[in-house]
């Protein structure tokens, strides 16, 4: 899943950038306020981490003007301000969750995919489709009971799929959501990963839409 971070002290943002990218997360940066609140069009994010005392706009009126422009993202508040009315502002502004300075990157990350997951419908962290289940809690598979060994990038377009069971996903759609600006992709990686999966899960999981893209299951 991509993740917008607009956070302006290098030592916390680094921490969250390597964090959550190593926990299979690809997250897109930035340090400057105006550029932050720009950059949601840019990409097809999932959510958003956001600081509140950042240059040239601060972290509150972003959040009320994506709100404003009808951008309906999940955004956690990650801040140092955490007086009681801080936090009611930065619910009542369009934040969908809050969480204060000093944090645990765990708490973090659980946070965006509890975000993620309602925003696609789901309330527990179990996503089943027939005989496949993965857990997001703890990135585990298993078909027909048995469990399936995948990769981070294998794990994270999986999850895509499932939760976007009556979609049509094409490539450049799934290329942006699996990798950053700064990623090198090759021309095929998506296909090698769809391959992949199919080898792993069985060659029916994904149905292959020429001159389209890709979708989960059978046709029907």
């Amino acid at each position: 899943m991509r993740l917008l971070l607009v956070e302006d002290d290098e030592l916390i943002g680094d921490g969250i950038h390597v964090g959550l990218t190593e926990l299979g997360f690809t997250v897109d940066w930035f340090t400057d306020g105006l550029l932050g609140q720009q950059a949601i069009n840019s990409a097809p994010y999932d959510a958003v981490i956001l600081d509140l005392s950042l240059p040239h706009v601060d972290g509150l009126n972003i959040i009320k003007h994506w709100r404003q422009q009808k951008i309906d993202t999940p955004v956690l508040i990650l801040t140092a301000r955490d007086a009681l009315k801080e936090r009611i502002n930065g619910i009542q502004f369009g934040a969908d969750d809050y969480l204060c300075k000093p944090f645990a990157l765990e708490e973090v990350a659980v946070r965006l995919q509890a975000l993620i997951r309602r925003r696609h419908g789901h309330l527990s962290s179990v996503i089943k489709y027939k005989d496949l289940v993965l857990d997001t809690a703890n990135y585990t598979v298993t078909k027909g009971g048995e469990t399936v060994v995948l990769t981070s990038r294998e794990l994270k377009l999986l999850e895509l799929f499932l939760l976007s069971q009556n979609r049509v996903l094409n490539k450049t759609f799934i290329q942006e959501k699996l990798y950053s600006w700064s990623d090198d992709v090759s021309s095929n990686t998506v296909e090698v990963h769809i391959h992949n999966l199919r080898h792993k899960l069985g060659k029916e999981l994904i149905r292959t839409i020429y001159g389209i893209g890709y979708a989960l299951g059978d046709e029907r």
